[in-house]
């Protein structure tokens, strides 16, 4: 049985990816692809149960470490669960949000040490990285205005200020540069067939 792929959508707030998700479901499947979406945190029972602890409440409920390990917690019991037994099935896997996001979040935002993620992603993440990783790229006061347009209710990193989205953005793009095997910039200024467009010709690219 072939190994499923693995396609993990990243970038801040208000970029557009939940939409294109969709989007591309809709075409791989219109290529008799088998492929499911999820997302973290989230995408098992156990890691559904840890976003609505993580995602909730006050904007400095947990420091940098704690966020982390929960981030993690919950990135173990969603591989575990659902994405590892779906790829072995030979099933594609779409992830709204992945590792990077903690990179960039828990990292760069929060100051959790790289070297402490990186650890963690080795032990819990290991050979599971990602095939094609998509990271939406737009000017921050776009996004967060796009966000809070949505009427949010999780709400915690909406909330952190301009400059912690500042620092999201710069390192989605050190990433990008860092993992260029399997990083592509999505630029998603553009309405939705656009974007979508250059959603495409990445995957079809990559992958087809």
């Amino acid at each position: 049985m072939t190994h499923g792929r693995f396609i993990t959508f990243e970038g801040g707030e208000g970029a557009g990816k939940s939409t294109q998700v969709g989007r591309l479901l809709e075409r791989l499947r219109a290529l008799d692809i088998d492929v499911m979406k999820t997302r973290e945190p989230g995408g098992s029972e156990g890691a559904e149960e840890i976003r609505n602890i993580a995602l909730n409440g006050d904007a400095g409920r947990w420091s940098p470490l704690t966020e982390t390990m929960l981030m993690f917690a919950a990135r173990c019991d969603h591989l575990e669960k659902t994405i590892r037994p779906a790829l072995d099935a030979g099933r594609w896997v779409v992830c709204d949000r992945f590792a990077d996001s903690s990179r960039a979040y828990q990292g760069a935002g929060g100051g959790a040490p790289a070297e402490f993620i990186e650890t963690l992603d080795a032990a819990i993440v290991g050979a599971t990285q990602p095939d094609l990783t998509l990271i939406f790229d737009l000017p921050v006061e776009v996004g967060l205005e796009r966000a809070f347009g949505r009427g949010l209710f999780e709400t915690r990193f909406e909330s952190k200020g301009l400059e912690f989205h500042e620092r999201l953005r710069r390192r989605f793009l050190e990433i990008a540069e860092e993992k260029a095997d399997r990083c592509v910039i999505i630029d998603a200024v553009g309405d939705e067939e656009t974007v979508a467009a250059r959603v495409w010709a990445a995957v079809e690219g990559r992958l087809l």
